[in-house]
């Protein structure tokens, strides 16, 4: 049932917010993690730790905490808004070139960029790269009488992100020492960059997708049955589509901005939410959005403590976990199809 899922995961949640504030190189208790961030927040001091203690907590841990969540959030929608879309499970908002051309962005800010430019116009040439590259993708797939074939459009990603990773090949050739392990870190994604500026522009990036996902989550139940069918209910697919593929270009294009390349997180937690309560994009989409948070929260955890005081990317812990973890799904829906 649905209230199961909503307190499940907000029970996660809780305990990954506790986790996060209080695991890492430097162990603190809960109580004076939650009365530092109360203090900060009150404006006065509640807590007994050292003023670096608490400067770790409150400049640190709990930036690197919101971070974690709007971007969690914001991959986890975008996915499940993609895979509604497409009508696939299995569908990724990669799949339409965003990734790749932020990617991209990222790979030209970085190498051909003085290093005191990089920290400052990494994340808008990923942002750049990634709407650039969908607007491509998109205009080729639309033919001469405005329809969108998804089938072009899904080639017309691979091909996109094809070039685009040639590319980057190439900068990484030709990139110094210090640009060769900012490229290579910053792909496998990470929460360090978690600036007043960039939490700002995530949070509002997320409640902005949340609210107009929510708006269209009839028209995606409807898109479920098919294109004609979904013609005959009065909606405008073609419209629609676009709409639908500009908004996911621009949040994944900021949450992979704000973090790097983060996989698996807008595959796995859709198609698990999915199987678990239905296809309904009214309950899914929430779903998704809170799941992708508690997740990725949780990753960053894993990240953090598992190689103390060395720290993971974030995005190999999510392919460590994710990977194994859809496989697992996929066998299980194999399995359920196979006693129908």
């Amino acid at each position: 049932p649905a209230w199961l899922a909503w307190s499940s995961i907000s029970v996660i949640l809780l305990a990954g917010l506790l986790l996060s504030l209080t695991s890492g190189p430097m162990k603190l208790t809960a109580s004076d993690s939650m009365l530092t961030l109360w203090g900060a927040i009150a404006g006065s001091s509640f807590s007994q730790l050292a003023e670096y203690q608490q400067l770790v907590i409150t400049d640190i841990r709990w930036p690197r905490t919101l971070l974690a969540l709007f971007v969690g959030a914001i991959l986890a929608i975008c996915g499940a808004v993609t895979q509604g879309l497409f009508r696939n499970p299995l569908a990724d908002p990669g799949i339409i070139g965003v990734s790749s051309g932020a990617g991209l962005g990222a790979a030209i800010a970085i190498v051909l960029l003085p290093a005191s430019l990089t920290l400052i116009f990494t994340p808008v040439a990923a942002f750049t790269g990634g709407l650039l590259t969908t607007i491509l993708v998109y205009r080729l797939a639309q033919s001469q009488q405005g329809s969108t074939s998804v089938l072009i459009l899904l080639l017309a990603g691979v091909a996109i992100g094809a070039f685009s990773g040639a590319v980057v090949g190439f900068l990484t050739f030709i990139a110094n020492d210090q640009a060769l392990r900012d490229l290579t870190l910053w792909g496998m994604g990470s929460l360090n960059g978690a600036t007043t500026s960039m939490l700002w522009l995530t949070a509002l990036t997320s409640l902005f997708l949340l609210f107009y996902y929510q708006r269209q989550a009839v028209a995606l139940n409807a898109l479920l049955l098919g294109e004609a069918e979904a013609e005959h209910l009065g909606i405008d697919t073609e419209k629609l589509k676009r709409r639908l593929i500009v908004v996911t270009a621009i949040g994944v294009g900021v949450a992979v901005s704000a973090s790097g390349i983060i996989g698996f997180i807008s595959l796995v937690v859709p198609h698990l939410i999915r199987m678990s309560l239905g296809p309904d994009h009214r309950l899914l989409l929430p779903l998704s959005a809170l799941t992708g948070a508690a997740l990725l929260l949780m990753a960053d955890v894993g990240a953090r403590v598992w190689m103390a005081p060395a720290e993971l990317p974030v995005g190999l812990v999510t392919a460590l976990i994710g990977a194994p973890f859809f496989v697992f799904l996929l066998l299980q829906q194999r399995q359920r199809l196979s006693t129908l």
